[in-house]
């Protein structure tokens, strides 16, 4: 093939739509039996995106952009997952996906300048290209807890639900796990369970999502003019449009504080509280305003002073690790079903027949449910095994963390490109307007070497170097590395602590690359298959 894409999730699939468009032979490789990626996987108790249904979509096609409705503000799991279903048979697209098949291995052949790729079936495919369309939540953080094996109830991962789902009535179910995805799934278990007992190691802030039927004249209004808020998604700086000016902290007096707060609480959703203020994420004193905001509406909601306590973020600022969006958690710790267990001080320390052993005591449930996220943005590329030029194992390359140019392409792995890769800001806000960014900036570029006779692309060490000193820069002018998250990959044992996503917002990052292409891809270095014709520092 000219190119092999792995996964066939969002990025997969406009990828595909991308390279045919190109007149280039792909074929797309997806582990799972059918489209959709994370939204394939994804199917526990209250699963939605945070991301406004409107912007969390494509843009590269108006038509189709007028004719798919969406129900909700926030759309569930199945309604993203029919989308990414419309898309493909929309635009012919499955033709060329292989589904049930798993890629395990990668090799860069240096005499004839193409991947070897290997499935799990011990297929090979050969291309010029490979292009990682895998996402950065899709590796599972998998429970390694002592005694497992042991447990004779039932246990469940949130990423890998089952898809026929799960009746927990009259059982006593455990949550381990209080992210994104402990906060949609516990409110939802607790109207089921006999009880649930919810395991805590550190609460995160979370802001209700106020989800509500889309008004079918709000919808007419936003199409008329779609184009306008495509543009302004993509000039604000996390890929969700602007709808009032950003003004920092000390523009407010004290009682106009509290008021911006409390609107962007009634609003609901992430970017009401995430940009109260145009500092939120850079002024200490800004966030303060709004986390101490926040906790006390968490005070004012959960009845008990004690569990309210527990539930309240002291540890890092607010959206340093991402901002959860929730209906009702809080007021779930009002049912008299719903146990806070804090394992902060008193940890888990094993898995019995019957339940869960801790520290300070032991208790019975008959189901398990591990909501324990993702080996977050690296994850899913290093569980294959990629060998780029002189046979340097990708893992290796990223031993003392992750290392990529632009987000884009690896230094030493020749005609590889990474979709939302470590050093771009897919996770930090809408990640579809990331992914269309990048597989348009990677279209062009393939492209213009394919004007150019060139078979051979591949970022310098010099460039990576620099980018990820950049990255780290960047970041260490905000508060996100305040917070031991998964940004920083803090919560998979034995990860190196570094910060992933570029936070110097998406207008930024788009004008460096766009910046990169206009100076003849500077920063990569271009060749034929046994000569090189064009480098730039």
């Amino acid at each position: 093939m000219d190119a092999i894409v792995i996964g066939a999730g969002f990025s997969g699939l406009y990828m595909l739509h991308r390279l045919r468009e190109l007149g280039l032979s792909v074929r797309v490789l997806e582990a799972a039996a059918g489209v959709g990626g994370t939204w394939y996987w994804n199917r526990y108790p209250g699963v939605r995106c945070d991301v406004e249904s409107i912007d969390y979509s494509y843009s590269f096609d108006e038509q189709l952009e007028q004719e798919w409705q969406w129900s909700e503000r926030y759309a569930p799991q199945a309604e993203i997952l029919r989308y990414i279903e419309h898309v493909a048979d929309r635009f012919d697209l499955r033709r060329d996906i292989q589904l049930n098949t798993k890629v395990t291995a990668a090799r860069w052949d240096e005499e004839r300048d193409l991947w070897s790729i290997w499935t799990e079936q011990d297929e090979c495919y050969e291309a010029t290209w490979m292009i990682t369309a895998v996402g950065c939540l899709s590796a599972v953080n998998a429970p390694s807890f002592p005694g497992l094996d042991t447990f004779r109830g039932d246990t469940y991962t949130t990423a890998r639900w089952p898809h026929e789902g799960v009746d927990f009535s009259g059982r006593r179910v455990a949550v381990i796990g209080t992210g994104s995805t402990g906060v949609q799934a516990i409110p939802e278990i607790a109207k089921q369970a006999e009880h649930v007992h919810v395991f805590q190691r550190s609460p995160n802030f979370s802001v209700p999502a106020r989800n509500q039927p889309l008004d079918e004249d709000y919808v007419a209004a936003i199409k008329r003019d779609y184009r306008a808020r495509r543009r302004a998604a993509r000039e604000a700086g996390w890929g969700v449009p602007v709808d009032r000016p950003l003004r920092p902290l000390d523009d407010f007096n004290p009682q106009e504080r509290v008021a911006v707060c409390d609107a962007g609480w009634r609003k609901g959703g992430a970017p009401g509280l995430l940009r109260a203020f145009s500092d939120t994420l850079t002024n200490p004193e800004a966030n303060r305003v709004v986390a101490e905001f926040v906790r006390n509406k968490i005070r004012n909601t959960v009845r008990d002073p004690a569990v309210a306590e527990r539930l309240v973020p002291t540890d890092h600022p607010l959206g340093a690790k991402r901002l959860c969006v929730d209906t009702d958690y809080y007021e779930t710790y009002n049912r008299p079903n719903v146990t806070l267990v804090d394992i902060s001080g008193s940890p888990i320390t094993e898995m019995t027949p019957t339940g869960i052993r801790t520290r300070n005591g032991e208790y019975e449930v008959d189901a398990i449910v591990f909501a324990l996220g993702f080996d977050a943005i690296t994850g899913a590329l290093t569980a294959i095994d990629i060998r780029g030029a002189g046979g340097e194992s990708l893992r290796e390359h990223w031993r003392d963390g992750p290392r990529a140019y632009l987000g884009l392409a690896v230094a030493g792995f020749p005609n590889m490109f990474t979709i939302t890769g470590p050093g771009s800001p897919s996770v930090l806000g809408n990640v579809i307007v990331s992914i269309e960014q990048h597989i348009d900036w990677i279209s062009r570029c393939l492209t213009y070497l394919r004007e150019h006779g060139v078979s051979r692309f591949e970022a310098t060490a010099a460039a990576e170097t620099s980018w990820v000193a950049h990255v780290a820069e960047v970041a260490s002018g905000t508060l996100f590395v305040s917070a031991k998250s998964w940004f920083i990959g803090a919560n998979i044992a034995g990860k190196p602590r570094t910060f992933m996503p570029y936070a110097g917002g998406v207008p930024t990052y788009r004008k460096i690359c766009d910046d990169v292409a206009k100076r003849g891809y500077e920063g990569f270095v271009l060749g034929e298959s046994d000569s090189l014709t064009h480098s730039a520092a």
